[in-house]
């Protein structure tokens, strides 16, 4: 993609951590691999709250930034507080804004049903396909951006509708919220697909590998008890045809506990 002559700013908002620590590496990596390439793409330079250099009160500057910005990009692995705050002010004001989270990571529940993009920095794969995903996202948003939703935004719509004196706007608040706890509800249950642990607890985990393992392990001795007999009447078949009462009663007998086996087999599978 050709990179804009012009550059606008986009905020990104993150987890920073410690010099040194995993949520910093991890930070940066996101930020010069995923988030800088993207944006410049798109015609925006990438600035973190740590790498603002005017002096002031960084939290000033940072609260600027979130409202005055053409764009903020939001990471909200590892529920960082601090990223959350941030994030409702930009909800807020209802401004473009993207978010991404690490792939693997369930959303929060307040914000599951705003598009989120997944993405592992280590996975370069999933490295192109965020880029990807951010650049389209930005061009939808700078087509458009009143199309752009928040919860914070629905929830003050909706308010303004409540209150009107038209009774049919009245009446498609109630239809919006409905709407609104729909698709939360959706996006939850799709997470909490994502995840068997979210599902079930671990204890239930334990049991069912349980019950998995006595299975089988019953199977296995089934099977070998059934090859065993298998053999057995095959040793009968190749006897002479002229066979003992004796013989024929042992082969009957053989074959039904045969055919009890493949029934036991069968329920365990």
């Amino acid at each position: 993609m050709e990179v804009r002559m012009s550059q606008k700013t986009c905020f990104v908002i993150a987890p920073i951590g410690e010099a040194e620590s995993e949520t910093r590496k991890r930070s940066d990596q996101v930020l010069k691999h995923v988030i800088c390439p993207a944006a410049s793409a798109c015609g925006y330079k990438a600035i973190r709250a740590d790498q603002i250099s005017e002096p002031g009160m960084i939290t000033s500057q940072v609260i600027q930034h979130i409202v005055d910005d053409q764009l903020v990009i939001a990471d909200l692995t590892d529920r960082n507080p601090n990223v959350f705050y941030e994030l409702a002010i930009r909800h807020a004001i209802r401004k473009p804004l993207v978010q991404l989270i690490r792939k693997g990571e369930q959303i929060p529940f307040d914000v599951a049903g705003t598009r989120t993009i997944h993405v592992d920095h280590r996975d370069l794969d999933s490295v192109e396909e965020a880029k990807k995903e951010i650049a389209s996202q930005i061009s939808a948003l700078e087509k458009d951006s009143t199309k752009l939703e928040t919860p914070i935004s629905v929830s003050l719509d909706l308010q303004m509708l409540r209150q009107s004196d038209n009774p049919e706007q009245r009446s498609l608040a109630d239809v919006l919220s409905v709407v609104s706890e729909l698709r939360s509800s959706v996006a939850s249950i799709e997470k909490r697909l994502e995840s068997p642990d979210a599902l079930m607890s671990p204890q239930m985990m334990a049991e069912l590998k349980e019950r998995r393992d006595i299975r089988s392990h019953r199977s296995r001795a089934a099977m070998m008890e059934l090859r065993h007999m298998v053999h057995e009447v095959h040793e009968l078949l190749l006897e002479d045809k002229a066979r003992p009462p004796k013989a024929k009663e042992s082969q009957k007998e053989m074959l039904m506990r045969i055919e009890h086996l493949l029934m036991a087999l069968d329920r365990d599978f």
